[in-house]
């Protein structure tokens, strides 16, 4: 999991708990935090790609990932990786290239002067799609691995 002020750790421990499933937090020494909730903590260097190269480097066909860094999730994508964003919107091949063509438009319109809002404040509706996207994602593939053995 992208922990770099991801707002669902808890949220992820307790769903990686009820399918006896390891969570890895992979977060910058910038945001370290004094309670890690008894889960497995990766901290690296706080340079801006330090996180995303971790992952990059360190997951597997079939895992599973937790980022809103677009960029990240596309690179996942590719690798074989179930990726969802904390708001619980799972990424997907067919919609990944207009993502990646949004954010670019986004971030040369920033570059030119014109700044937006900025995203949404995360709300407890998110949180809530989250927790209801997650779970079926795991119990779908808990279902379909099953049937594979």
């Amino acid at each position: 999991m992208d922990a770099d002020s991801c707002p669902v750790i808890k949220e992820i421990v307790e769903i990686a708990s009820k399918f006896s499933i390891e969570a890895v937090f992979v977060a910058s020494y910038a945001h370290m935090k004094n309670d890690l909730q008894g889960q497995n903590w990766v901290f690296v260097d706080s340079y801006k790609e330090a996180v995303d190269l971790y992952l990059m480097n360190h997951v597997k066909k079939g895992d599973f990932a937790v980022t809103q860094d677009i960029g990240l999730a596309s690179t996942l994508i590719a690798k074989g990786v179930y990726t969802i964003s904390p708001r619980g919107s799972l990424y997907e091949e067919n919609g990944i290239q207009t993502a990646l063509e949004l954010r670019h438009i986004s971030a040369k319109a920033r570059r030119q002067g014109f700044y937006g809002k900025g995203p949404k404040p995360f709300t407890e509706k998110d949180r809530e799609k989250f927790i209801k996207e997650l779970n079926m994602l795991l119990s779908n593939f808990k279902i379909c691995s099953r049937n594979h053995n």
